[in-house]
């Protein structure tokens, strides 16, 4: 054990060195001891279930056609040890975690990241404002400037460098959400069982990951500490010197005695690593430390102790590997221990399930999935949501899966698939992220990059082996997935752009204020745009049919903005349009990928609370401060309070999208009909913005893209 105790220092020296150096203080907020204690306890009944029961099926998963030299246990055993340091614990714990977007992980908390700090979004939106905003940039080292900066430019030059960028990110993204689907499929041997669990488990998504994580957590504690203590009393019953496997000569002895087979078994092999993404998804619904100290201080003893233990016993009885867990539990603690396998088998599938609302909110907030509701179901700790449509459209997936593979060995082999793919991802992004944001030095990229790419590849290599057996299938779920991502982006960048290149002209402007067809009518008007800057033309479409403006007019823009919260002083960005004394305005919302968008009233409420303090910090600004001015300060602010009392109308642009009829024919595919069929199957933007039905004023109009 002490190159365990070794590979624990070291580890977390690189997690010193990065954390340090590398991350913005907030990113990793100070959170009272005891809240972190309680975080970890719950991290344990969320993220860890999956890669907790990995030990009831890895050695069968490695040896499928049985063992033929007793040796070659002890070189798996060895080679489970060094994965498990190496990228559970190395990789994710001491780094990947690290790169966070104020303590969101995933693949979109990484990609938003780069966003930030260079601009390839495929949206063109950003704005100098957003710069100032309290969570955008990083206390970064100036160090390795140059460098950084020729990558960033070469990155926003190249579209072939965003749409990549953008590709790999949905990938990992549906790969993710492949493993909420798969993991629940591998709980239960028996299909019919499997199905009744999946169904009470997708029910239960509704009371929030805090409550379902205090339920889980003991149970899951229960199955580490079990896990251990018959680990401990195997390796002492059976053979203790299985431990000389933390030598890793023994993985060199394995691969020279058994060749391409032993390439082949380590399919099963990764599967001791099962669920470890989880560690880096779930992060919004914890804390940095709470991961960290649950998985060094609990998991990853409890594991290596279970591993230990079962070694022990096929050194003694190597015909009995295709049960090796069951058969290597003490009679008198069977039955027990059979019983919270089970439970704990179910809750395995919780830590991808709360993955996959965390990475759908992120990618929703960010213009990359339909429109869902997302139910924030904590008032104490950010971040943890549950999307409904998503919940109940996962249980039918299982369930399918379930069924139509009948067994958990071909479930296992797509999950081997979903499994290294994510991880290859991350290490890719997380690269990226050292050499643009973090600026690290060369040889601690070189290290990270080719250590960690060449034992991933090594492992994909073996998984891709099995494809036809089952390994087919997250590709192909994660296929679907990306074209409903892709799909849904593409249309939302090009009218977007179509907005963009049609906004209305300040000249008509003009004439409209001159104009005596128009009407003022009491009240405050929101016209809602995805356009960030100018004025959109649908609201020209709007004076034609209805020759009628509010008194206050404001128009407002929903923007995302790539970090996970904006400071509510900060979110609204207001900018007056001339003529100054006919009181329009426009208004920019920001929002993170984790906020949640206020009720009407309450929203409403900040809105001209916030416009008034604009208006007063605008007379401060360019006024003199005479008496004169301070009385039409004060006469414009109650003029829009006064509007206010008068109620507030809403005015919803209905953009229909429609190909140019020059347009090739997958185009017209993509955007006539498969945009179409999404838009009308979730969400309407009403619904995502909550807007009142009673004070809606819709107004629709074609563009053609």
């Amino acid at each position: 054990m002490l190159i365990y105790d070794r590979m624990l220092v070291v580890s977390f020296f690189f997690s010193d060195f990065f954390l340090e150096k590398n991350t913005n203080k907030r990113d990793v907020p100070a959170v009272r001891l005891e809240a972190t204690l309680s975080l970890m306890i719950r991290s344990l009944g969320v993220v860890y279930g999956d890669i907790g029961t990995s030990p009831v099926y890895t050695y069968s998963s490695t040896f499928l056609d049985g063992i033929g030299n007793k040796k070659d246990v002890i070189g798996v055993f060895s080679l489970i040890i060094y994965t498990l340091l190496l990228i559970p614990l190395v990789k994710y714990v001491c780094i990947v975690l690290l790169c966070n977007d104020n303590g969101d992980g995933g693949t979109f908390a990484i990609y938003s990241l780069i966003c930030r700090y260079t601009k390839v979004g495929l949206i063109p939106n950003s704005q100098p404002e957003d710069r100032e905003l309290s969570n955008y940039n990083l206390d970064i080292s100036s160090s390795e400037t140059k460098r950084a900066i020729n990558i960033r430019q070469r990155m926003e030059k190249s579209n072939a460098a965003k749409i990549t960028l953008f590709l790999v990110t949905i990938l990992g993204t549906s790969m993710v959400i492949g493993d909420g689907v798969l993991t629940p499929c591998i709980s239960d041997a028996v299909m019919w069982i499997s199905i009744v669990i999946l169904i009470l488990l997708f029910a239960v998504q509704r009371y929030g990951t805090d409550k379902v994580g205090a339920s889980f957590a003991p149970i899951i504690l229960l199955w580490f500490a079990l896990n251990a203590g018959i680990g401990l009393y195997n390796l002492f019953a059976y053979d203790i010197t299985v431990l000389r496997a933390f030598y890793p000569k023994y993985i060199f002895y394995y691969f020279s005695r058994n060749g391409r087979q032993a390439w082949i078994s380590l399919g099963g092999v990764v599967l001791c690593i099962t669920g470890t993404e989880a560690m880096f998804s779930d992060l919004g619904h914890f804390n940095v430390r709470s991961i960290q100290i649950s998985f060094s201080g609990i998991v990853l003893p409890a594991l290596l102790a279970a591993y230990g233990g079962q070694t022990a016993y096929l050194v003694k009885n190597p015909d009995q590997v295709g049960d090796t867990f069951y058969a290597s539990i003490p009679d008198p603690l069977y039955w027990p221990t059979f019983v919270v396998a089970v439970l704990a088998a179910i809750i395995a599938s919780q830590a991808m399930i709360s993955g996959a609302f965390s990475i759908i909110a992120q990618s929703l907030s960010l213009g990359c999935f339909p429109r869902v509701k997302v139910v924030h179901t904590s008032t104490k700790h950010e971040g943890q949501v549950y999307i409904p449509e998503i919940n109940w459209m996962l249980m039918i997936c299982c369930v399918i899966v379930t069924g139509a593979f009948k067994n958990t060995s071909s479930i296992g082999n797509a999950y081997g698939i979903a499994v290294v793919a994510v991880m290859l991802i991350t290490t890719s992004l997380v690269t990226l992220i050292m050499l643009v944001v973090w600026r690290t030095k060369i040889w601690w990229i070189i290290i990270f990059f080719v250590g960690f790419m060449g034992i991933e590849m090594v492992y994909f290599s073996s998984v891709l082996y099995k494809f036809v057996q089952g390994g087919y299938l997250p590709l192909a779920f994660s296929l679907v997935l990306m074209i409903i991502m892709g799909n849904w982006h593409y249309v939302h960048k090009k009218r977007y752009v179509y907005e963009l290149n049609n906004k209305v002209s300040s000249q008509y402007m003009k004439d409209l204020v001159i104009n005596p067809r128009i009407n003022r009518v009491p009240g405050i008007g929101l016209l809602y745009s995805e356009l960030v800057q100018g004025i959109p033309p649908i609201f020209p479409h709007f004076i034609s049919n209805i020759p009628s403006i509010h008194l206050v007019l404001v128009f407002v823009s929903i923007k995302a903005v790539p970090i996970s919260k904006v400071a509510l002083e900060e979110r609204f960005l207001f900018r007056r349009m001339e003529p100054k004394d006919y009181r329009m305005f426009r208004c920019v919302v920001r929002y993170g990928y984790k906020d949640k968008i206020e009720e009407p009233n309450e929203f409403e409420k900040q809105l001209v609370e916030n416009l008034i303090e604009f208006i007063r910090q605008e007379y401060c600004m360019y006024g003199s401060g005479n008496g004169d001015e301070v009385a039409l300060l004060e006469e414009e602010v109650e003029f829009v309070q006064k509007a206010m009392d008068n109620g507030v109308v809403y005015l919803l642009g209905e953009a229909n999208v429609t190909a140019e009829s020059n347009s090739s024919v997958f185009k017209k595919f993509v955007v006539n009909y498969l945009y179409i069929f999404l838009r009308s199957n979730f969400r309407q933007g009403e619904n995502h913005l909550a807007i009142p039905q009673g004070r809606l004023l819709r107004v629709g109009m074609t563009y053609e893209i």
